[in-house]
C-alpha cells in the first residue's frame, strides 16, 4: 500500500493568499487626506464664527528615499487612483496574513517533528 501524499500545513491559506496577490495589478504607496485650512489673511472669512476654510485639498503623501514627498490631487484624480491605493492597502493585508500562515506553518511542522530538548536538573 502507498503512503498518501501530505500537503503542507497551512498550503491551502498561502495558496488562497498568493492568487490575490496575482489580482493586484497596480498600487502607489503611502496616504491620503483631504483637508480643509486656514489661510494666513487677516480678513479672511476662515477666521471667522464661524470659520469657512478654505479646501477640499487632497493630499498624497508618501517616502521617496527616506524624504517625506507630498502631491497635491484633484478629485477626478483621487477618483481615478483610488483603486490603486485600496490596492496598496490591501497588498500590506495579505503579506501580513501571508507571514502569519508561513509561521503557523513552520510551527506546526518544527513542533512535531524536533526533537523535545532534555530539561535541565540541578543535581
Amino acid at each position: 500500500m502507498s503512503k498518501p501524499t501530505q500537503t503542507p500545513p497551512f498550503a491551502a491559506t498561502r495558496k488562497a493568499i498568493a492568487e490575490a496577490l496575482a489580482e493586484i495589478d497596480g498600487l502607489l504607496p503611502g496616504s491620503v487626506v483631504v483637508r480643509h485650512m486656514r489661510c494666513g489673511k487677516a480678513g479672511c472669512g476662515c477666521k471667522a464664527d464661524p470659520p469657512v476654510l478654505h479646501g477640499p485639498y487632497i493630499q498624497w503623501t508618501r517616502t521617496v528615499q527616506g524624504k517625506t514627498v507630498t502631491r497635491y490631487l484633484s478629485q477626478e484624480q483621487l477618483e481615478r487612483y483610488r483603486p490603486w491605493f485600496d490596492n496598496a492597502h490591501r497588498l500590506k493585508d495579505l503579506v501580513t496574513k501571508l507571514e502569519i500562515a508561513s509561521l503557523q506553518a513552520l510551527e506546526t511542522v518544527e513542533t512535531s517533528t524536533s526533537p523535545r530538548r532534555p530539561r535541565h536538573t540541578e543535581g
